[in-house]
């Protein structure tokens, strides 16, 4: 990071960094205003209520042989994926056994491109050592390209005691329905031999797959542009966006770009439109400064937003939406678990 000081210029060259904020001034300008400008009208927006009796998700990812400490209650535990670094077998189970013992009502569980020993394409890759034995699941639930349904009983939250969850009496317990789909394919980011479920970035992975009455989708993957690192190119993927919009599920959960981590509400309108059209733009030359599209996605953006913002705040209306959640406990890639575990009521 020396280099990021002397020269204002310089672009990181590892994409899972981010890149200082003067070097994304020089290299993409509009695309930084672009980014600001959506982002700032959306959180100026109302949060979408929950639904009554409300579910608590517990979302964590990227934990890479760690053991986060203060894992709050809730109903359902996720795990997106990267559970370990090496991947092997006596790695993976050390994790499981850590979740199967936490007190959530369900734990649900994906892949990621670490966990080596649960792609079959990427497990030659281990010693004979670290492949010995067989994972044992127990109550922990893994989702690979799988559907889950299950059955909550869930609890009230009462919003004069200040937000705190309270157990409903016995006579007024309720069930609610949730459906869990989760996936661990990435972009590639390393040797297709070595790191798990990757496919070659472009490559549409997405379409079609996720089924449409998903309530909470799982992958270990960002959308494209949406807590991703998304300046200057976006480590998420487009084709999962482009599901992620048509399904609309209720949360979207993921890891893997460590520095992303973080929750935010996408609002399928079309100010979102305006700001994708405007990231996916490519230009070679001035760097976007004299491209009448981007600057065009811009105003679009805060035409739009500011539509959006109005019917939300001052007439009560709300898009469709989706919470999307980055759970990577790992800061960066200092090798240590510091960012916050998400948790999100639906």
């Amino acid at each position: 990071m020396l280099a990021a000081s002397l020269n204002p210029f310089y672009r990181q060259s590892d994409p899972f960094e981010p890149t200082p904020f003067l070097a994304l001034l020089f290299q993409a300008p509009v695309k930084l205003l672009l980014y600001h400008a959506y982002n700032l009208i959306t959180s100026l927006r109302s949060t979408p209520k929950p639904t009554q009796p409300l579910i608590r998700i517990v979302c964590i990812s990227d934990t890479h042989t760690h053991i986060p400490q203060d894992v709050p209650a809730g109903d359902i535990l996720i795990h997106a994926g990267d559970m370990t670094n090496a991947g092997s077998v006596a790695e993976i189970q050390t994790q499981i056994d850590w979740l199967a013992s936490l007190p959530h009502k369900e734990i649900v569980v994906i892949s990621g491109n670490h966990d080596t020993y649960l792609d079959p394409r990427t497990r030659p890759s281990l010693s004979e050592d670290e492949r010995k034995g067989n994972v044992e699941w127990g109550r922990v639930h893994y989702l690979q390209h799988r559907r889950l349904s299950l059955t909550i009983e869930a609890s009230s939250q009462d919003s004069s005691d200040g937000g705190e969850r309270r157990p409903l009496l016995a006579d007024n317990r309720s069930q609610r329905r949730i459906r869990i789909y989760g996936a661990p394919q990435i972009p590639a980011c390393g040797p297709m031999s070595v790191h798990a479920f990757q496919y070659p970035r472009g490559q549409d992975a997405w379409s079609e797959t996720v089924p449409e009455d998903t309530d909470i989708l799982v992958t270990h993957t960002p959308p494209k542009w949406h807590l991703d690192l998304p300046l200057p190119d976006g480590m998420g993927c487009e084709h999962l966006l482009a599901e992620v919009r048509r399904v609309k599920p209720t949360v979207h959960v993921f890891g893997h770009v460590h520095w992303g981590a973080g929750k935010t509400v996408v609002w399928w309108d079309k100010g979102h439109d305006a700001f994708c059209q405007g990231m996916a733009v490519r230009s070679k030359w001035t760097h976007g400064v004299l491209n009448p599209r981007l600057w065009w996605s811009v105003v679009r953006v805060l035409y739009r937003g500011i539509l959006e913002l109005l019917w939300d705040r001052v007439w009560g209306g709300q898009s469709f939406n989706t919470i999307i959640v980055n759970a990577a406990q790992m800061h960066g890639n200092t090798g240590k678990l510091s960012n916050t575990v998400q948790v999100v009521d639906i």
